[in-house]
Parts: structure tokens; sequence; C-alpha cells
């Protein structure tokens, strides 16, 4: 690197092919980051996203890499690609997630385990393994895309408002255990976002969800993507173990 010129941050984003997580990589890449695109198995969506955050900034460069990252050897592979490609991880964006729904005395084990483990584990495993890269830097921002369901609860979602609430512990825990290394942790707790997931409701659940938000509308993911944006810059360095909602109200 020449001398003066400005240090370029890495992005490294879970569950990046599509929804909340390719607008995510959109605004961190406009912001002049570099991105790792990480998905578990769409790799012509993740293709898409690249190409997405390269025209948003041609200066940047934009990495996919498919990892399953709730198995430690998915989560070392997706560290040590960005690590191998940029040098760096500055900001970690843990937004992977699943849902496998269903009524608590109907709901397997198998299906509550599957969500935990890629919600809430692979998450931690990430957290854990940039950790010390960052601690290194004495520089880092992890931000965890946990939802209101984490907050308040949804029937027929124990298992994802469990991983979700999990998330929340887990982002004031390391936020604690790292602000002295100018590391800061932070959730995100979007609401009803315009995704697949929101697509697949019936018009009547879609009806009942929009009369509890005050701003009357579904969400965007570019709305969370740029609440992740401030969260990753320098202006929020103040700003840690910090619970934000982006839910246009409908957890007041």
């Amino acid at each position: 690197m020449e001398q003066n010129q400005p240090l370029k941050r890495v992005a490294l984003i879970t569950g990046a092919s599509r929804g909340i997580g390719r607008a995510i990589s959109i605004s961190l890449a406009a912001e002049g980051m570099n991105v790792c695109i990480n998905y578990a198995g769409n790799e012509a969506a993740a293709l898409k996203t690249k190409a997405l955050c390269e025209e948003a900034s041609p200066d940047i460069t934009a990495l996919t890499v498919q990892a399953d990252i709730s198995s430690e050897e998915g989560c070392h592979t997706l560290i040590q690609s960005a690590l191998d490609a940029f040098g760096r991880i500055d900001v970690l964006i843990n937004n992977a997630g699943i849902t496998q729904d269903n009524l608590l005395v109907r709901m397997d084990t198998q299906q509550f385990d599957r969500v935990i483990a890629l919600n809430l584990r692979g998450a931690f495993l990430c957290c854990q393994a940039v950790t010390r890269t960052m601690m290194k830097q004495r520089y880092g921002r992890i931000i965890n895309i946990s939802s209101i369901v984490g907050l308040h609860g949804n029937a027929g979602q124990v298992n994802y408002a469990a991983s979700k609430a999990g998330l929340i512990g887990l982002t004031k825990s390391i936020a604690k255990e790292l602000a002295s290394r100018n590391i800061t942790a932070n959730a995100i707790a979007p609401g009803f976002i315009e995704t697949d997931m929101s697509a697949a409701m019936t018009d009547a659940a879609k009806a009942a969800t929009l009369a509890q938000i005050p701003c009357g509308r579904e969400g965007l993911p570019s709305d969370v993507a740029e609440a992740v944006r401030f969260l990753a810059s320098e202006k929020a360095s103040y700003i840690t173990g910090q619970v934000l909602g982006v839910d246009g109200g409908m957890g007041i």
C-alpha cells in the first residue's frame, strides 16, 4: 500500500446471496469497502450480488465464498478465504439464517437444532474466528442480524425466536469482552422486511402483520442495510452492545 493511501476496509457478510445480505453487501461496497460474500449453495445469486457490488463501486473487490458456517470447517474456510484475499477483516456481518417453523408441540428436535446451528452457532463460530484478527488490528465492527421475533417471540417460531434472542445475548457479551480493543459489537432487529420469507406468507397473514406496523408498510432490505452501514462506520465507534430495531415501529 502506498504511503498516505486511505485504508480500504474489508467486510465479510454471511448469507449474502440475496435479500438483506445482498443489500448490506451493496451498501458497504458503495461505502468503499472490499466485500466477502458468503453463500450456502446458490452460486448464481452470489455472483449477482458480486456484480451489483462492483457496479456500486468499481474501485472495490468483491469475493464470493461458498461455506456452511454452521460447521467449524466451513467457518474456517470462509474466514481464511477472506484473509488470503484481503489480509484483514474489519467488519463482520452475521446475517445467515433459516426458519423451520412449527408449533412447539409439533416441532421435532431436528427442526430446532438446524435453526440453532446456523442462526446462532454459526454466528458464534464466525465471531470467534475473526476475533484474533480484529484484536491484532485493534479495530473491528461486529454486527449481528437478530429479529423483532428475538425480542418479542412469535407463535410457531420457538426455534427461530430462541436463536435470534441468543444472538442478542451473544452480542452484548462480545461487546463487553472486546470494547477495550476498539472492537464494537451491535445487533440489528429487523421487523417485517420484504424478503423471500415474507413473500411466502399468505395475503391474510401479511395484512394482519401490516396492521401492527405504525409506518404502515413492509420494510425494505435497504432499510436494514443503511442501519448496518452506520454501525459499520467510524462514526459509530462509541456505540456497542446495542440492539437497533428496524421495524417501522412494530416493536413499540
